[in-house]
């Protein structure tokens, strides 16, 4: 093995973990998020890069909308990883003011075509709410 080989050897090696370690960052800091309220609901909006509808999961839970996205790579001919920097999993969460009376059941999550998850929960007259709730993504 050339002196040349090794250094190129080394180098691709370093480089990689530095991508692990970036994916690993992204993977333990949560998504941004805004938080949006009128008189009817609130509006819970993420950024979501890269992934499908069957690939996002959200739930409500005691005051907290908790996200996961699962995104996947594409292959692209003729190219080879050299810098795997993006985690494939991503989570977020977002907590609703505590005086926030909601009705989880109603809640609706849309994925837009510019890679934002908007989560819309009506607000609730009565506090009539479950600790955990499944909240649907419409396609």
């Amino acid at each position: 093995m050339s002196l040349k080989d090794f250094t190129n050897s080394v180098g691709n090696t370093l480089y990689r973990q530095v991508g692990r370690a970036s994916s690993q960052f992204q993977r333990q800091r949560s998504l941004p998020v805004d938080i949006l309220e009128n008189d009817e609901a609130y509006l819970v909006v993420f950024d979501a890069p890269g992934v499908d509808t069957e690939d996002v999961q959200v739930r409500y839970l005691e005051g907290t909308v908790k996200i996961r996205l699962d995104r996947f790579r594409e292959f692209h001919d003729g190219y080879e990883m050299r810098f795997p920097g993006r985690s494939m999993s991503l989570e977020g969460e977002a907590e609703l003011p505590d005086d926030a009376l909601v009705d989880a059941d109603a809640g609706t999550a849309r994925l837009g075509e510019h890679g934002s998850l908007r989560i819309e929960i009506p607000k609730a007259e009565a506090a009539e709410t479950t600790d955990a709730e499944r909240i649907a993504l419409e396609e």
